[in-house]
């Protein structure tokens, strides 16, 4: 029986573990990859986290880890299958057993929604990628094909803009969703090319390599094939959230409904970082989660010690 089981070991979940190990609680961190750190170990280059501007997300991921097992963390790699949250202990079923705890922070993060058309798979990591920031210098000079229209999309165009020598954003619709301030700023970029009311219907590569990508227009359902060196697909994030049930309140999208203090519809159950419905997933706010969880988690087995 331990004090909290946190289950993931992205920012969020090393965060805790750093926080959990201060205040002397009993804890074990489950993580599903042999690799921690979460989305920001594919990151090739992170300049808005404070105090280490320029540091690649495998660095940063390595670092927190790093500060975690100092303190005593031992994460346990699981693929967590199910969740039992009724009664004072929580039950935590993976593939390597069933754990037991007075508490639990949820903190598996999310990943990049796929389009799920032919070549995507096949072609991940050589021309597919899902992160400008983190592949967009290998294009420098190059062609690349941007998907999607919310602001991720348009900040990947306008980041990769300053780079490619022409970028065509593929939007199924005939405007934008992105904020008017980013429009304003893609329209005035000479080198962007919009393709309006467009589906991506293939990736196409040769000698495993991307090559093209073929569109096609929703109304007259007419083809166009572009030639591009990169693709890189924006059309949003999916939680992890998956295996904790309908016992925990979600929102529409998945994300699990917690405040500041991280405390969700169940008492004694918290989550933490990208998981949680909240405006902005940066490792600051996740990092921040994190911290918030664990003094969530402090609060919660002192008065439940007092009962």
């Amino acid at each position: 029986m331990h004090d909290l089981i946190i289950v993931g070991a992205g920012p969020a979940g090393l965060s805790a573990a750093i926080y959990a190990a201060r205040a002397e609680l009993d804890y074990v961190l489950i993580e599903e990859n042999f690799v921690n750190g979460g989305q920001i170990i594919d990151t090739y280059e992170i300049d808005n986290y404070p105090g280490v501007p320029g540091i690649s997300g495998m660095d940063l991921a390595q670092k927190m880890a790093d500060h975690a097992e100092k303190l005593g963390a031992e994460v346990v790699n699981a693929a967590v299958e199910g969740l039992d949250l009724t009664g004072d202990v929580k039950k935590v079923m993976t593939d390597e057993g069933t754990f037991e705890a007075r508490t639990v922070i949820i903190a598996s993060g999310a990943s990049h929604s796929h389009l799920g058309v032919p070549g995507e798979e096949e072609l991940s990591g050589h021309g597919v990628s899902y992160c400008a920031t983190c592949d967009g210098a290998f294009y420098r000079g190059k062609t690349t094909v941007v998907v999607g229209g919310g602001d991720v999309a348009v900040e990947d165009a306008i980041f990769l803009a300053r780079g490619c020598e022409k970028v065509y954003v593929v939007h199924r619709r005939d405007e934008l969703r992105a904020v008017k301030t980013l429009q304003t700023a893609l329209f005035a970029l000479p080198n962007v090319e919009m393709v309006w009311d467009s589906n991506l219907k293939s990736i196409n590569g040769s000698d495993g390599k991307v090559t093209s990508v073929t569109v096609v227009n929703k109304y007259d359902k007419s083809e166009r094939v572009i030639d591009t060196d990169g693709v890189f697909i924006a059309v949003g994030i999916t939680p992890r959230s998956g295996f904790v049930g309908t016992g925990i309140e979600t929102n529409a999208g998945g994300y699990i409904v917690a405040g500041e203090t991280c405390e969700t519809s169940i008492p004694g159950v918290f989550a933490a970082g990208d998981v949680r419905a909240k405006q902005l997933r940066q490792v600051v706010t996740a990092v921040a989660d994190g911290a918030n969880a664990v003094t969530s988690v402090q609060r919660y087995l002192l008065e439940s010690a007092e009962k």
